[in-house]
């Protein structure tokens, strides 16, 4: 294929894209609107990167890897912060709903798009589904009257309405309940931090220093190895930090807003993984019992004597599963019109209405919702568990693909629009290569985790699934009539 328009990510099979003005606000036929405020930005990139699997993963890596957990949270979210400023690079100079989807198109050719894009898809309609159960349990054990199934309906049904209103709704909902999230993890901090120097009022148990972090078998007690073991524990809690790029595309100002998160997103890991599971791990012994029984941020509130833990912890942990959920159909409905808007799929999910909302793309993709959620009741340990492991190593391949997509954009952009280049990977391209060598060992070292359901299934299902993805792609091109294949005229 030859070269397209500088300032258009989609292929020629639609229409001629306008070249985003100097803001970076979305082209106007591309159908969406800029219903996102900055503040909305502000707290999707603040709270997105904090998952629900933070407060409910986080007990079993501490477990495998004692306080040396610590350095399995710092080194994958050194590799979030990396990708993510790769990822920013390219965003900041042309914002798009596709993101990584679309500039894997136009740096690595339409097959990487296409699988990327919809393996990407298939990862967040797959979510929905373990997020909308995990739901369900909490609200169930507050109103048992009412059965899972009915508020696993419930809860999908009110956030398909949210995101069908308006991208405003939408950020609305998301700005409360990563506010929630934000403010939790903050108070926790900040608790956590008064009874680890003895000073919190109250307490029935305070702790003073760091003793918990040496003491109980070392800092690794479980060997260096167990930091590894670690890493493969909390990697997937750190998918979703990608979001606000996606996002940024129906923001009045994208190029800033992209800038302005990659650029926040070092201290945001810092504190929010990093500086809360040190509260923790500082609190409390690496092997007592109750990290494991009760949750890790529990079983830390109940050792400084906060009252109600487990209730609140309920709380907050339902809050990120819904923020997770809205979110997850946010992204999948983006995704799935970033396809239509190429050509990669039907195009009626590029069909808006009056409020810029993508009604096809979003039906379409929590339908597959709600089919994964009937998967979950019926068949939880055959059909629904091949779904989890199929979509489990998608994260890594979107950051792989990440950083493949970057090594060509910069030269793109560079020969076309020097000037938005206001997002610049460090190193250029040594730390890309080092961030490639990086995921491809954890995909390496996760082959050998041969646990049931472990990350040796994950890989190769994950693997196959995107096999039959590419292979699709490949017949598709070399059934598209060559017009198709004709570049966009540059402006």
């Amino acid at each position: 294929m030859t070269a397209r328009a500088p300032d258009s990510l989609a292929p020629a099979t639609a229409p001629p894209a306008t070249a985003p003005p100097a803001g970076g606000q979305p082209p106007e036929q591309s159908g969406l609107k800029a219903g996102l405020k900055n503040r909305h930005l502000s707290m999707i990139a603040i709270g997105g990167v904090i998952g629900a699997g933070l407060f409910v993963g986080s007990a079993s890596g501490i477990t495998a890897a004692g306080p040396g957990i610590l350095l399995s949270y710092a080194l994958v979210g050194a590799l979030v912060v990396l990708v993510m400023r790769m990822l920013g690079e390219m965003a900041a100079a042309y914002p798009t709903s596709g993101s990584f989807s679309a500039y894997a198109d136009r740096a690595l050719g339409r097959w990487a798009g296409f699988s990327i894009g919809w393996l990407y898809w298939f990862f967040w309609v797959v979510v929905l589904a373990v997020e909308a159960t995990a739901a369900a349990v909490i609200l169930e054990g507050w109103v048992p009257a009412v059965p899972q199934w009915a508020w696993a309906l419930i809860v999908m049904v009110v956030l398909t309405a949210t995101n069908l209103v308006s991208v405003g709704s939408f950020g609305e909902f998301e700005f409360w309940f990563a506010g929630i999230k934000v403010v939790a993890i903050a108070g926790f901090i900040v608790l956590g931090g008064l009874a680890i120097f003895g000073v919190l009022p109250g307490s029935d148990n305070a702790v003073t220093g760091f003793g918990n972090l040496t003491e109980h078998g070392g800092f690794l007690p479980n060997g260096p190895g167990a930091i590894l073991t670690g890493i493969l524990l909390v990697v997937f809690s750190f998918m979703g930090s990608e979001i606000v790029t996606l996002a940024a595309a129906e923001s009045p100002d994208a190029q800033r807003a992209v800038a302005k998160a990659t650029r926040s997103v070092i201290w945001r890991v810092g504190l929010f993984y990093v500086g809360s599971i040190l509260v923790v791990v500082s609190l409390l012994p690496w092997n007592d019992p109750a990290i494991e029984e009760k949750g890790s941020y529990v079983a830390a509130l109940d050792s400084i004597g906060i009252p109600h833990a487990g209730e609140i912890m309920n709380f907050i942990v339902l809050t990120a599963v819904l923020s997770c959920l809205n979110s997850g159909l946010y992204t999948a409905s983006r995704m799935a019109f970033s396809l239509g808007q190429r050509g990669d799929a039907p195009q009626s999910f590029v069909r808006t209405n009056a409020q810029g909302v993508p009604q096809a793309a979003i039906l379409a993709s929590v339908a597959f919702g709600f089919v994964a959620v009937a998967f979950n009741y019926l068949w939880p340990d055959t059909v629904f568990q091949f779904l989890l492991n199929s979509s489990g190593a998608v994260a890594l391949f979107v950051w792989l693909v990440i950083c493949f997509s970057q090594l060509r954009m910069r030269g793109i952009i560079l020969r076309e629009n020097p000037e938005k280049l206001v997002v610049r990977m460090w190193l250029f391209p040594y730390l890309t290569w080092a961030t490639i060598a990086m995921i491809s060992f954890v995909l390496v070292y996760m082959l050998t985790d041969d646990r049931e359901g472990g990350g040796r299934s994950q890989v190769l299902l994950s693997v196959l699934v995107a096999v039959l993805v590419i292979a699709v792609s490949l017949v598709r091109e070399r059934m598209r009539p060559k017009s198709t294949e004709d570049a966009v005229a540059p402006r």
